[in-house]
């Protein structure tokens, strides 16, 4: 036989237990055919002398937001700002830079039509102020403005953004789940919380295909440069998160037309799936989408995952439900704030229960350590009454979970989300919110482990940094910005409990390690090349992705990077460039 493709001269990680380690691997129609002695002698069409680089599995983020990362490359980014004289001048020269080129600055409708979209925003890079609604509509006049936290769990508006809406009034009620952040005398600052985005953001929805397209074309050419080949989308077609009831359509165009170059998982929002008809027992209403389609269904490059419910909100925002009053500004004083769930507990549980009933597989958000309990109590009763899935059941983040929690995970196999690229940027403020006496519960990692419950790396991005690399050594370090250790410093994982996370965990997680996860044979030939050893570097943050293949099909080389056809000599050692990393 001749090979596609081989690999050789390389320090092969292939997180493979039964063969650890390789120096020479061989792909053909997309799939590994084996390693060493399994391909001495083999011809093949391309040879790449790795050098002495180093191969591991291609890398996978299990929960992320695609689309939204990909537009928001589009739009107006304020991350940089520090303080609010910053953000302000920012927002000043965005909508000068866009009289400067003609763009329309009245209210108009269409995802670009007269709005003014921001992303990055974090209340933690302004000393914890929020902008003044009065300056905000100084700077924008009768522009609309949409400037998304980097939560995704709360929003900046301004007046105008308000009055489109109808929603300027003090007598304007509430959603459910959701808050319009209001002053003493009833006026909105400008912040509005959970499903209250809604309201502006039904202005603005939905993106055009088109559109769509061209924001997973730039985001995952982005994820190939960081050694991403597969992602799980966390959440399309509906609610707060998703961006048009096309989506999945509009993903199956972008890789039809070669626009996607990572695999996708895709979890529809719960909000999208109805009641379904058919000869069901009427004590089990069963609600999915049409044809009876549900988790699981699609292909190795596009299918399918969890149905995505959101049971509460954040920790940054302090809308996670916790079952301890969340800390004033790091005191133990009690602020009577405890976070709120998206929708009554019983509400939640018959929309759950209807979407399991019909085959989906649940994938809930649960932040504070009361929406985990309600989280593991709802699928440990639907997988009771109508058995387990094939598709993992999961808990997106699981950001608080008390120690008798754990077993409990375990005993039902949940698999968690937990994000270390969160320490970073918001551990600081995450410890001043929680507080000493709870702070161990914070973002586990270890623990999990140890208790025997799936771990999958991810980063939520763009809500947080995305670079597989610097999360892996978030989830070994832990450091936040100021330098300390966040949470407790037994939940720090070894580098190969790192690089298991996005690759064997995370494939198991998303019920896809008998494809990925690991460099054996059979499996799919998804791999990232790297200048040194995640294993073995003294800062895994600080390697470098030289290549990056899904399928054998290289979706980034790094320049001086490249195979030559077989008979040609060996390369020399590839040259070392950084990928160019916005979030």
């Amino acid at each position: 036989m001749k090979l596609d493709l081989l690999l050789r001269n390389a320090d092969i990680i292939t997180m493979d237990g039964r063969r650890p380690h390789a120096t020479s691997l061989g792909i053909w129609q997309g799939r590994i055919v084996g390693l060493d002695e399994d391909v001495d002698g083999l011809e093949a069409a391309e040879v790449l002398d790795l050098a002495g680089a180093t191969v591991t599995p291609g890398f996978i983020d299990a929960h992320c937001h695609t689309t939204w990362f990909g537009l928001s490359l589009g739009e107006l980014d304020v991350s940089a700002a520090r303080g609010l004289n910053q953000l302000y001048a920012l927002l000043e020269a965005g909508i000068a830079a866009d009289r400067s080129a003609g763009q329309e600055t009245g209210p108009a409708p269409g995802p670009a039509g007269g709005w003014l979209l921001a992303t990055g925003f974090s209340q933690q890079q302004h000393g914890g102020e929020f902008p003044d609604i009065t300056v905000l509509d100084r700077i924008t006049g009768d522009r609309p403005l949409f400037m998304r936290h980097n939560s995704g769990h709360m929003a900046v508006v301004n007046t105008a953004a308000l009055r489109l809406a109808n929603a300027e009034q003090a007598s304007f009620p509430d959603p459910d789940g959701g808050v319009i952040v209001r002053d003493a005398g009833g006026r909105p600052t400008g912040l509005v919380q959970e499903t209250a985005q809604q309201l502006i953001q039904q202005l603005i929805l939905p993106y055009s295909s088109e559109a769509i397209e061209e924001a997973l074309d730039r985001a995952t050419g982005h994820y190939a440069a960081e050694g991403i080949t597969s992602f799980t989308e966390a959440g399309i077609g509906g609610g707060w998160i998703g961006h048009s009831p096309e989506e999945l359509a509009a993903y199956q165009r972008a890789a039809s037309a070669g626009r996607l170059h990572a695999r996708a998982q895709l979890m529809p929002v719960l909000d999208v799936l109805h009641p379904l008809g058919g000869q069901h027992p009427p004590d089990a209403p069963r609600a999915g989408l049409d044809l009876g389609i549900t988790s699981g269904f699609g292909d190795d490059f596009l299918s399918l995952g969890p149905a995505k419910v959101f049971l509460d909100g954040s920790l940054l925002g302090e809308t996670a439900a916790v079952s301890q009053d969340y800390c004033s500004h790091g005191h133990t004083d009690n602020t009577g704030n405890t976070g709120y769930f998206q929708a009554e507990p019983e509400e939640l549980r018959g929309k759950i229960e209807a979407v399991y009933a019909a085959g989906w597989s649940i994938a809930a958000h649960a932040i504070g350590d009361r929406a985990v309990d309600l989280a593991i109590e709802i699928i440990t009763s639907c997988a009771a009454k109508y058995g387990p899935r094939v598709v993992p059941n999961r808990i997106e983040h699981a950001s608080m979970t008390r120690p008798e929690q754990l077993q409990r995970l375990a005993a039902a196999g949940i698999a968690v989300t937990p994000q270390a690229s969160f320490f970073a940027d918001g551990g600081d403020g995450m410890t001043a919110s929680l507080g000493p006496e709870r702070l161990g519960w914070a973002y586990r990692a270890a623990s999990f482990l140890t208790a025997g419950v799936t771990l999958a790396g991810s980063s939520d991005r763009p809500v947080a940094d995305g670079n597989v690399l610097r999360g892996m050594q978030a989830f070994v370090d832990r450091r936040t910005a100021s330098g300390a250790v966040f949470g407790n410093p037994d939940e720090r994982l070894s580098p190969v409990q790192a690089l298991a996370a996005y690759t064997t965990g995370a494939a198991a997680a998303t019920g896809t390690a008998h494809l990925k996860g690991s460099l054996s044979p059979g499996k799919l030939a998804d791999f990232t090349v790297l200048s040194g050893s995640p294993l073995s570097a003294v800062s895994i943050a600080d390697l470098n992705v030289l290549a990056t293949a899904v399928g054998g099909t290289f979706t980034f080389q790094a320049p001086g990077t490249h195979s030559r056809a077989a008979g040609d000599s060996a390369l020399a050692t590839p040259s070392i460039t950084t990928a160019t990393n916005r979030s």
